[in-house]
């Protein structure tokens, strides 16, 4: 009797897929690039530091495999195959990307100038919902104080903000082989 508490009585229903594993592979791949190009086209920005697909990645399997661990409508090979098939479309991605430049560009994001001369371009800006305290607060991050001391910033792929400083009046320009010794 104790022992019929803590074992299931149909190790079948844990072990042999309780749905075809081609539908698995289909709504998977279906839900995983709905969700990259959907939020590929919609917000540019991602999180610092973070890709899109790492995020998606993370984020999918979070949910497929709690319903496999949890039993709830699936058995654990239905939730171990969309995890499958979810890292396989995000490595695939991650692949062409990097062997095919011009599937990158539709992939990744280009970087997005957001101020040129010391001036912020407000388009370009409003298109990623970037307020000046936004921008004001990466640029802080990195040493300006000023939009003015900026030659040009840019919004990366990775969601941050990098700023080619103007130079200086009255400073040497420094070239790249003025190394310190």
């Amino acid at each position: 009797m104790l022992l019929s508490f803590w074992l299931p009585a149909d190790w079948g229903a844990i072990f042999l897929p309780s749905t075809p594993i081609l539908e698995i592979v289909v709504r998977g791949s279906v839900i995983y690039l709905v969700l990259f190009f959907g939020l590929r086209f919609l917000l540019k920005r991602e999180a610092a530091g973070i890709r899109l697909t790492d995020l998606l990645v993370v984020v999918l399997i979070a949910d497929a495999v709690q319903n496999g661990m949890a039993g709830e409508y699936t058995a654990v090979p239905d939730a171990l195959v969309l995890a499958a098939t979810i890292v396989g479309w995000s490595m695939l991605l991650s692949f062409v990307s990097y062997r095919f430049p011009r599937v990158r560009r539709v992939i990744e994001p280009q970087p997005l100038l957001l101020i040129k001369d010391g001036r912020l371009l407000p388009k370009n800006a409003a298109s990623e919902l970037l307020t000046r305290d936004e921008i004001m607060g990466q640029l802080r991050a990195q040493g300006v104080e000023r939009i003015e001391d900026v030659k040009e910033a840019y919004m990366e792929s990775n969601g941050i903000i990098t700023a080619i400083p103007r130079e200086k009046q009255g400073e040497p320009k420094q070239q790249p082989n003025d190394a310190v010794r």
